[in-house]
């Protein structure tokens, strides 16, 4: 299994996600919380600015802004823009990442609980995957878009990921949430501190895991205003079956919406804040099995 030799720690990438920005701020001043015999792990405040005043962003999302291509484009020069090339030769030395794992803190309004986003099967990441949420039963495991192309920050190495924390009010420090926070992130240091001295730790070889399969926009008129809202029988109800026929938008007027698919989907980032400006109101995803044993 792959050494790990440094770690990156990365929280406010979005300004007004306060959990992953106090606890940079609580790791600069307390680095040795962080540290661990067999590897350095550094710390990141991704977006400074937006973070000050107190905003997702200042011109545009900074976890947009890793596709290599615009990365590599002097034309764009946004903050956002110029910040992910700043991060990108902090993290990233004549193509090459410096980094071994990067964790990127995110909080969402949306009933997430400890959310990590994969981007890749890496064996080392579903080894995580797997212990993580054998100890903790708020740890739900999802995979998304894959690294190669991404655009996200987690792209620039090929273990990095995201935890999701929620639901948290943007621009809220929300106590219980930073402690399981940060319990998590001491945690996955263990888990790598342990991996590198070939210690094993017990965890389900089978890894329950939801695999991303389209965005579903608000019902919108002509002029592209949202008609309706989250259902209440789905609102806050992340990671739970949506079959067809069952509710899953009410229009202004009252009227229920049902879920038109052939199948039984599992939303996840339900009525996501940040994600009205997106045309998101959910992620659909597929609850999936996976044989660790079958894929290590």
């Amino acid at each position: 299994m792959k050494k790990i030799n440094r770690v990156a720690i990365v929280g406010g990438t979005h300004g007004n996600e306060f959990t992953g920005a106090y606890l940079i701020k609580k790791f600069e001043k307390l680095p040795n919380l962080i540290q661990q015999p067999s590897f350095e792990t550094l710390t990141l405040l991704g977006n400074p600015q937006a973070f000050a005043a107190g905003r997702r962003y200042i011109d545009k999302d900074l976890n947009r802004c890793f596709l290599h291509t615009n990365l590599q484009d002097i034309t764009l020069s946004s903050y956002e823009d110029i910040q992910a090339k700043a991060i990108y030769e902090m993290l990233v030395q004549k193509g090459q990442s410096q980094v071994d794992v990067i964790i990127d803190l995110h909080s969402t309004t949306a009933n997430m609980g400890l959310s990590l986003m994969l981007g890749s099967h890496h064996p080392l990441l579903l080894q995580l995957a797997a212990y993580l949420s054998s100890i903790n039963p708020w740890v739900k495991i999802c995979w998304t878009q894959p690294e190669k192309g991404s655009n996200f920050l987690r792209s620039l190495c090929e273990l990095g990921f995201v935890i999701e924390v929620g639901p948290v009010a943007q621009g809220v420090l929300n106590a219980e949430w930073f402690q399981k926070t940060e319990e998590l992130i001491y945690a996955i240091l263990e888990f790598l501190e342990r991996s590198n001295q070939g210690l094993i730790l017990d965890f389900n070889s089978t890894l329950t895991l939801y695999q991303y399969l389209e965005t579903i926009d608000y019902p919108r008129d002509e002029q592209g205003e949202i008609q309706a809202m989250i259902h209440p029988q789905l609102q806050f109800r992340d990671y739970q079956p949506l079959n067809p026929g069952d509710p899953m938008f009410l229009t202004l007027d009252g009227q229920a919406i049902a879920y038109q698919g052939k199948s039984t989907v599992y939303p996840i980032f339900i009525n996501e804040a940040a994600y009205y400006e997106k045309g998101v109101a959910m992620y659909l995803t597929q609850k999936q099995m996976m044989d660790l044993a079958g894929n290590l």
